[in-house]
């Protein structure tokens, strides 16, 4: 049965990780995101797992890739000043291919910014947060409900693809306090997803020797495969080399396993698009004020439609094309100066001066009042 419960985002974000049988934390408190290591303080030791607060950032997102490599699903959690300090560190998880979940609540910035209030300033962040080449996976939640469910999915995309995942929450979603109806636990269970382990002879035993677009196969630390493990390029026992073909594959392969497999990653909302005269692109918390915005128009005759991006990265950017070929009235709006915007139109090819836009990077919220107020401006153009 479905369980309803009234919680916040960051405590929602926290249960859907020991739902997906999370074992280790280790981070740094940082406002708006602290509550989600508070309550994975009191839930680990509950399910046998550990927790650990470290000196900074840095060290937190350590420890957590550490417990990762022993074969324990793990997690670390921030928000953007956050991501900035643990950059390395996701470099060496992609690189290395080490699954770990990584919640970012957002707040504004850059730098210090707005501790206390929503942005969404962490979407090209979370696309590259470290240098060199990779395809990031991202996942925004856009309700309570989704704090929990892509969090879990975020456990099983990890595991599935041998990488860290992101998932963006802002201050809004994070510190809503509200009903949400969570899937049934052993439902939740049934379709959890665990790393492959290879278990042949450990003398024969390489890693990084999978298929072009595969991840790799990490057994765990301690249980006899012995391999190695850097932030270099390597070839497939995992040691370090600066062969050109082995190079290129590593980084072709690093791109392919996520890209030739979208259609398991890529998740979307359409929302009354179906008779639609036009269409509103927006995620995470503003698609809230966005669906209200569309209810009261509809009650005016006013026929709007929401399409929401669910993985940002990679970008269901088909079903971008789609959306914005279809309507002529496209209204982007985001808590950024329009981040995600560039991706829009990249994906469909059209001008900016194409399509209406509403950015606010304030830290204040984007409101159904004001989205309301620019749909009908573009009704009467």
């Amino acid at each position: 049965m479905p369980r309803e419960v009234v919680s916040t985002g960051n405590q929602l974000a926290a249960l859907a990780a020991i739902d997906a049988g999370c074992k280790f934390f280790g981070g740094y408190p940082i406002t708006p995101s602290s509550e989600i290591a508070h309550e994975m303080s009191k839930l680990l030791p509950k399910v046998g797992g550990a927790f650990i607060q470290m000196e900074d950032e840095i060290a937190g997102i350590s420890v957590a890739l550490g417990a990762s490599m022993s074969g324990v699903k793990s997690m670390t959690n921030t928000s953007g000043p956050g991501i900035s300090l643990k950059s390395e560190q996701i470099g060496l998880a992609f690189m290395a291919e080490v699954p770990l979940v990584i919640t970012n609540v957002m707040r504004g910035g850059p730098s210090t910014g707005l501790p206390t209030r929503p942005q969404q300033g962490d979407i090209l962040q979370a696309q590259a947060p470290t240098h060199g080449d990779y395809q990031s996976i991202t996942l925004c939640a856009g309700s309570l409900e989704e704090c929990y469910t892509e969090t879990v999915r975020a456990f099983n995309l990890a595991e599935r693809f041998m990488t860290p995942v992101f998932v963006l929450l802002d201050e809004t979603l994070g510190h809503m306090v509200g009903k949400a109806v969570l899937p049934d636990k052993d439902e939740v269970e049934k379709n959890i997803v665990n790393r492959k382990v290879y278990e042949g002879d450990p003398l024969t035993y390489e890693p990084y020797n999978v298929g072009p677009d595969e991840p790799a196969v990490l057994n765990p630390f301690f249980k006899g495969y012995r391999y190695h493990i850097t932030g270099l390029h390597h070839g497939p026992t995992g040691f370090p080399t600066e062969d050109a073909k082995l190079c290129q594959e590593l980084i072709d392969r690093l791109f392919n396993k996520i890209l030739a497999h979208k259609d398991e990653i890529e998740s979307y909302e359409e929302f009354m698009l179906d008779d639609a005269d036009m269409a509103v692109i927006a995620y995470g918390s503003v698609s809230l004020a966005v669906k209200e915005a569309i209810k009261q128009l509809r009650e005016e005759g006013i026929k709007v439609g929401l399409f929401r991006p669910i993985t940002l990265w990679p970008s269901p950017e088909e079903k971008i094309d789609e959306v914005c070929s279809k309507f002529d009235k496209v209204l982007v709006t985001e808590m950024n100066k329009g981040q995600y915007f560039k991706e829009i139109q990249r994906a469909s090819g059209r001008k900016a001066e194409t399509f209406d836009t509403l950015f606010k990077a304030n830290g204040r919220p984007i409101s159904p009042a004001e989205i309301k107020a620019k749909l009908k401006e573009m009704v009467a153009k």
